[in-house]
């Protein structure tokens, strides 16, 4: 089982980033343009956020389970990310005032730590 949530975590590092960072980018172009994000951008910030919770989560079984990581760092940028969304939701009714710029940031931001925690896995 281990060796099966070692796969899906160091493959799905891939489509987590990719969202986050796609649509942290979305996010900034109707945020330039001043203009009110769409249903869509709304269902692909919850659909990035649950791509960068799901990483975590596996991050979280292997921890668990034995399977550590050389450099703390790496933990810690994950547990960096899960502070941050909890800090989000806090604020959400905040970010709603301006989805598009917020969220935008949010996951450029959350995009960073992932990488960063990427390039701490050694």
């Amino acid at each position: 089982m281990t060796a099966q949530v070692l796969w899906f975590h160091q493959y799905w590092v891939y489509v987590a980033l990719g969202a986050t960072g796609f649509v942290g980018l979305w996010g900034l172009v109707p945020a330039a343009m001043r203009k009110k994000p769409g249903r869509a951008f709304g269902i692909a910030v919850a659909v990035a956020i649950v791509a960068i919770l799901v990483q975590v989560a596996a991050g979280v079984t292997l921890y668990v389970s034995g399977l550590r990581p050389l450099n703390g760092f790496h933990v810690f940028y994950g547990v960096v990310v899960v502070v941050t969304l909890g800090l989000a939701y806090v604020y959400r009714s905040t970010l709603a005032r301006n989805p598009a710029l917020w969220y935008g940031l949010l996951l450029l931001f959350v995009t960073g730590l992932g990488f960063r925690a990427w390039s701490n896995v050694s």
